[in-house]
């Protein structure tokens, strides 16, 4: 399943994209027992394919990728003020890094 003629295994993908791939870490209870396997999860942009999330990480974070999982979680129904709405959907992208490789989450870029 491709999506138009996007291929960022060969192109390098820009700063300015790795900042707009990779919103925010997410840190849960569970992703917090991953960091100790050598796992870290980050919230990304839901056009973000797994090529440009691994150059997106070993660019800003100086790591080496193992692997990327990413899974695209659906928005909860919720009711505000009586008003029926919805959540956005949003993205999550587990990423395995090398071993010895590690990113601390709590602290800034």
């Amino acid at each position: 399943m491709s999506v138009g003629n996007r291929s960022a295994n060969s192109a390098t993908v820009s700063r300015a994209r790795m900042y707009e791939v990779i919103r925010s870490p997410l840190i849960t209870e569970k992703t917090t027992n991953g960091s100790e396997h050598g796992q870290v999860t980050f919230r990304v942009a839901m056009d973000a394919t797994k090529p440009e999330i691994k150059q997106a990480v070993e660019g800003l974070f100086k790591v080496k990728v193992k692997a990327i999982n990413t899974v695209t979680v659906k928005g909860k129904k919720k009711v505000f003020r009586g008003q029926r709405g919805e959540r956005s959907d949003w993205k999550k992208a587990i990423v395995s890094l090398v071993e010895g490789h590690k990113i601390d989450v709590t602290t800034g870029l």
